[in-house]
């Protein structure tokens, strides 16, 4: 679960949601489709939005940032492509030196050129610990960055990091703008300048982020000129107003998309991803601390029913936060629906029924409350199933709808339906998600989970390109996963969108968690051409 994510979905009320669909319905910003031209304009629907535009504090850290680019980006099939480098970066020293040869004439949007004094003014900036950057261990491996000129940038690492190339698609900032700023809480960080492919118009906290296509972008300038990001946290008002033509597009669930299904006007795209739902167990709690009760509650949720009636299909089970799909997946490590298995460890415990069903271990009721994002129907439905299965087994969860501002202080008790998921490497994910180190640190490893097999297992995998190895670790932190879960995953989500049908080259990603800002149909909305318009 990224801070960035979840802290983001905080500023997004409902009143917001409605000023800036309504606004977009008297103006989306372009041509009309049906006025007798090519639409240059788009407004969609995303849930969350950022807590800050500045890629010194996390923004534009997994590329598609539209305002900024990286080094290197990801193509559609997330394989590594040049952005700002001129090609792959040459690595040497085992795997311990990453060298970039920098593209020419590339400028930031205000017309300073963009050099390699940028590139590390960047990644040393992001390295000082006096920066709020709640990612700064995913660059542990990171010993140095020194330019080369204008346009070479060496990296040395400490140790051999497999996916370092990967961690370059980070966006870059502007030295010559962010360094003469505070940068935990300058102008920067809510009017960013960057070399990507749109200019921020326009953010209202809350309600929009706008955009307009920069016209001196080095990979030419977008068919698609003005596009805006409505940030509407309730799933229900994003399909109601995108049905009433205030949205181009929008992140739907999936029983909400359905309703689209009959509009000959509209297109519905489904994106794989690493997306996961699952609910924090914190150790720091009498009842989800319990072993037994963890490992009884991972057999006791029905994952294929969730699936198949709040997924609708559009899914799968998940064991753990890597998907059953993935090359990185420990085969064996599935658990099986076994109700009469969890009320078994439960009994064997020392929980035993008491008089209205519900579990008591030395005058303890296994009960906790569960918290989820009011406004997100998938984590509610995901809530009362979880809070059902469990009751069968004799613990009682307390469902609660809350903003991030009431849940935050309570996670250090309260168990929270939470989402998380990033692809490519393992290491991008499980690090923050299960480091005990990282127990407390804003929402990384929410549920404190402690297992020092598993913090063992997270550093051999990052300190090593040797790829068996990796496999072993990544495999030994699933495997304790089934020993002492210290979260309950439930599934993995495709992400469902809905979108008028006015462009070509709209495609999808395999996406992470933080779906909708950056991902979605429009990950390269810059490579959209409007339906009708002369090539």
């Amino acid at each position: 679960m990224t801070a960035r994510s979840i802290r983001g979905a905080a500023a997004a009320t409902m009143a917001g949601a409605l000023a800036v669909t309504a606004a977009a319905c008297s103006n989306p910003g372009g041509t009309a489709a049906g006025a007798g031209g090519p639409k240059d304009s788009a407004v969609v629907g995303i849930a969350y939005e950022p807590e800050t535009l500045s890629p010194l504090l996390g923004y534009g850290k997994d590329g598609n940032s539209k305002i900024f680019d990286g080094l290197l980006a990801f193509d559609g099939e997330m394989r590594l492509k040049p952005a700002l480098a001129l090609a792959l970066p040459r690595i040497s020293d085992g795997g311990l030196t990453y060298t970039y040869t920098l593209r020419e004439g590339v400028t930031f949007s205000d017309g300073v050129p963009f050099t390699a004094k940028d590139v590390v003014f960047t990644y040393r900036t992001i390295l000082d610990p006096k920066t709020n950057n709640p990612s700064r261990t995913e660059l542990d491996a990171l010993k140095s960055v020194e330019a080369v000129g204008d346009d070479t940038v060496v990296f040395r690492l400490k140790y051999p990091y497999a996916p370092f190339a990967e961690r370059t698609v980070h966006a870059i900032a502007p030295e010559h703008v962010a360094a003469k700023q505070d940068v935990n809480t300058g102008a920067f960080t809510t009017k960013p300048i960057g070399t990507g492919p749109y200019v921020l118009s326009d953010w209202s906290k809350g309600e929009k982020l706008s955009f307009k296509a920069n016209p001196t972008y080095w990979n030419g300038a977008p068919r698609v000129k003005k596009f805006t990001m409505a940030i509407i946290k309730d799933d229900d008002v994003r399909a109601t107003r995108l049905r009433a033509g205030d949205l181009d597009a929008a992140i739907l669930p999936p029983n909400l998309a359905a309703g689209f299904e009959k509009d000959k006007a509209k297109k519905t795209y489904a994106a794989k991803t690493y997306d996961y739902r699952t609910v924090t167990l914190p150790t720091h709690h009498t009842v989800t601390g319990d072993t037994a009760v963890r490992r009884a509650l991972d057999i006791a949720v029905d994952r294929q029913t969730m699936v198949d009636k709040i997924l609708e299909g559009a899914g799968k089970p998940a064991y753990g936060p890597v998907p059953t799909d993935s090359e990185w997946f420990a085969k064996g490590t599935e658990r099986r629906h076994d109700l009469a298995g969890a009320r078994k460890i439960l009994d064997e415990a020392g929980w035993k029924p008491g008089p209205d069903g519900i579990r008591v271990k030395n005058g303890v009721r296994a009960t906790f409350p569960l918290w989820y994002l009011s406004g997100d129907k998938l984590r509610q439905d995901h809530a009362l199933a979880y809070a059902s299965d469990a009751k069968k087994a004799g613990i009682e969860i307390k469902t609660q709808g809350g903003t991030w501002e009431v849940i935050e202080p309570r996670m250090k008790t309260d168990a929270v339906l939470a989402g998380g998921g990033s692809p490519g490497d393992p290491d991008f994910d499980q690090y923050l998600l299960l480091n005990s180190a990282l127990a407390g640190d804003g929402f990384n490893n929410m549920a404190w989970y402690d297992n020092k097999a598993v913090d063992k297992a997270l550093e051999d995998g990052r300190r090593t390109n040797d790829a068996v190895k990796r496999h072993a670790a990544y495999s030994t932190v699933q495997r304790e996963l089934v020993k002492n879960p210290g979260y309950t995953f439930l599934t993995h989500i495709d992400h469902l969108y809905v979108v008028n049908d006015n462009w070509d080259g709209l495609s999808t990603q395999i996406e992470p968690h933080d779906h909708g800002l950056a991902s979605g149909p429009w990950w390269n909305v810059e490579a959209w051409s409007p339906k009708g318009a002369t090539k």
